[in-house]
């Protein structure tokens, strides 16, 4: 036999290995019920493994296996708030071989709808976030500019989303401001717009921003009551919606940004002023803050789920370490 006729085997490479053993892990993790119901619960938020472990009745020892698993995998991402660790659904690995296989999963699995019994749960946590954060709020009204000027007070981003805003195409018929705190920005919106609605889930914040109101004698005004879900419910349209430093103290980013997709009119403009992720946990405590701040990706992701396309961005770096973002997304 020749040379030319012999077949010759040729031994795998490491790249070839590397790729089956991310292949077989692959595999393994979406083999199992369980794990496959922990990626439907990530979908929109992340999650502690005691918060996993309550909202599907999981042992915590049992839960971190499994996220063990899920993570080896590539299939779950963590980010540690503070004392905590938060898991969420993992962005796309970079092998492209199992690109594909990534994001089928997650379609498929997110055409399988949650029990009634697991919404409930999934509602109920956000709900416990959700009051924290109000509370936090009704019992520090007083310290609300002190507390704000830790971190980043209006003045040092009001400018500048001003100056988004008249730049910005937008209709000037109708705005809504979720989360006005004491209303440093209602004056300049109610310059600007025919119709101002300010959104927030805190009565003591409400009588704030009502006081700055009659100060500068704004008739176009409009308070409610309630959160983004509220504001669903009674059909509220906006040509142009803000969300200042709101974000970082809401339960569900994601269905934030669902629903202001819904809330906002065709050709309509969303403006985010938010804080990029950083580790200065205190901000829990002292501003009652519920996520350290996002990844630009993190919002980028949640805007195109909701069907919006991203615009500007523009990030100032503060002498204090943290860092913001003004982000702005549009409704076609």
């Amino acid at each position: 036999m020749t040379a030319t006729a012999r077949q010759i085997e040729v031994p795998p490479s490491g790249q070839d290995l590397l790729q089956t053993d991310s292949l077989a892990a692959f595999c393994k993790a979406a083999g199992d019920p369980l794990r496959l119901e922990i990626l439907r619960v990530l979908q929109h938020n992340a999650y502690g493994v005691l918060e996993l472990s309550q909202l599907l009745d999981v042992k915590q020892s049992g839960m971190s296996h499994h996220l063990k698993v899920l993570a080896s995998a590539g299939l779950v991402a963590t980010r540690r708030e503070g004392n905590t660790i938060f898991y969420r659904r993992a962005p796309q690995p970079i092998e492209p071989l199992l690109q594909e296989l990534h994001r089928n999963l997650f379609a498929t699995v997110d055409l399988i709808k949650l029990s009634a019994e697991l919404q409930q749960r999934i509602h109920a946590t956000n709900q416990e976030r959700t009051k924290a954060s109000r509370d936090f709020f009704e019992k520090n009204a007083d310290r609300f500019h002190a507390n704000q000027d830790l971190i980043a007070s209006f003045t040092q981003y009001g400018e500048i989303i001003t100056e988004f805003l008249d730049t910005s195409s937008v209709t000037k018929e109708t705005v809504l401001e979720v989360g006005p705190g004491e209303g440093d920005f209602l004056p300049s919106l109610a310059q600007r717009f025919k119709r101002v609605i300010a959104l927030d889930t805190s009565d003591e914040m409400l009588c704030r921003s009502r006081s700055i109101t009659r100060d500068h004698q704004l008739d176009n005004v409009h308070f409610v009551h309630g959160d983004t879900a509220i504001a669903v419910e009674q059909q509220l349209t906006a040509d142009c919606i803000t969300l200042n430093m709101v974000l970082h103290h809401t339960p569900d980013p994601a269905q934030i940004f669902d629903d202001l997709a819904q809330l906002l009119k065709p050709g309509g403009v969303l403006l985010v002023t938010e804080l990029c992720h950083h580790d200065q946990s205190w901000a829990r405590e002292s501003c009652g803050d519920l996520w350290l701040g996002f990844e630009p990706e993190d919002l980028s992701s949640w805007a195109a789920t909701a069907g919006l396309e991203e615009g500007e961005s523009l990030y100032l770096a503060q002498r204090n370490g943290f860092q913001i973002q003004l982000r702005q997304f549009f409704k076609h």
